[in-house]
């Protein structure tokens, strides 16, 4: 395990030194007809998740409203695209059309669906108000930033992880939602990583969309197939909830890696029922957006790069108190010095 505690340190070191490079890197947008903000005036800034369903976006909307309580002057506007299963673009269209007619001044989104919803944040942007996405890129629009975690790093991170506590045998990956840039992301670096050896192999890789319930009902069909899997990789935390519920109703008792840092992982790590999971600092994201798009309407400022890309890191029981929620999670002291 020496190698995995330096690839640790290496990690934490990196995301220290992101942190004190400050967050508003986010780059140049093309010229628009910003809508007027005077110094004084409270900000209209409406924040869009794909659904308040997923508990990792239930984190991120609470966490960036306490900071635009923080920040103060802001009028902070929630937006639940209600996402149920499959993407639906819909709901996350019909709610930035109602927020721009409303002259909301700018909009923090993260959209269930990139190529769906770059016209309608494209229309939004054409009508003067400042976009940034959060967790999931647009490539389609002009917006001013996107702040999200390095997607291909972390899967990168669990496959690293994996093959540091395993040394041969076939595994199972539960992918998420497909079209999901997370999703697609994190499934290439982590397959990446397991194709650059020969020793561990994937058996079988599916999607469970994300969801919990969807991931026991999929894995337990893999393990008709698959019955003797060494460990299982998910792409979020619901997944791997699913698929520690499955393995326990076969009769397997083997590691299972999440992504996403929740507090219900992070007890599940400490209780030994997960191996792993990936912080991707949902709080530092949603931060990192508001700052930048504060900046651009209160003061004019542009952010010096489009992109900010906080690097992801893997949790687990030896390095608890590095995730964003380990004190919330009760897995660490108040008084420690939690992520």
């Amino acid at each position: 395990m020496a190698d995995f505690k330096e690839l640790v340190e290496k990690q934490v070191s990196r995301r220290t030194l992101l942190k004190g490079a400050a967050i508003a890197g986010a780059a140049v947008a093309l010229p628009v007809s910003v809508r007027n903000v005077a110094a004084q005036d409270t900000l209209k800034i409406a924040f869009s998740v794909p659904g308040l369903n997923f508990p990792f976006f239930v984190h991120m909307m609470d966490l960036a409203e306490a900071h635009a309580k923080e920040i103060g002057g802001i009028e902070f506007i929630r937006l639940d695209g209600q996402e149920n299963g499959a993407p639906s673009s819909t709901k996350q269209s019909a709610d930035l059309e109602a927020v721009v007619s409303q002259g909301v001044n700018g909009i923090v989104i993260s959209p269930n669906d990139v190529n769906a919803l770059a016209p309608a944040i494209q229309a939004a942007i054409d009508a003067g108000v400042q976009v940034v996405t959060v967790d999931r890129n647009v490539t389609d629009a002009t917006t001013l930033a996107h702040v999200g975690a390095d997607n291909v790093e972390g899967g990168r991170a669990q496959g690293r992880y994996l093959l540091s506590i395993l040394a041969e045998g076939a595994v199972i990956e539960l992918q998420g939602q497909p079209g999901a840039s997370p999703a697609i992301d994190r499934h290439a670096g982590f397959d990446e990583i397991i194709k650059g050896q020969d020793k561990v192999t994937v058996a079988a890789s599916e999607t469970a969309e994300f969801a919990r319930a969807k991931a026991v009902s999929v894995l337990e069909s893999l393990l008709a197939a698959n019955p003797d899997p060494k460990a299982v990789v998910c792409a979020n935390d619901d997944m791997a909830f699913g698929a520690v519920e499955a393995l326990a109703d076969a009769g397997l008792t083997i590691p299972v890696i999440g992504f996403d840092a929740l507090p219900e992982a992070l007890i599940a790590i400490n209780e030994g029922t997960m191996a792993a999971t990936v912080e991707q600092f949902p709080g530092g994201q949603a931060a990192g957006a508001l700052d930048i798009i504060v900046a651009k309407l209160r003061d004019g400022k542009d952010p010096e790069t489009h992109d900010t890309f906080l690097v992801p890191i893997i949790i687990s029981k030896e390095n608890l108190a590095a995730a964003e929620r380990a004190v919330e999670a009760g897995v660490v002291p108040a008084a420690s010095p939690a992520a």
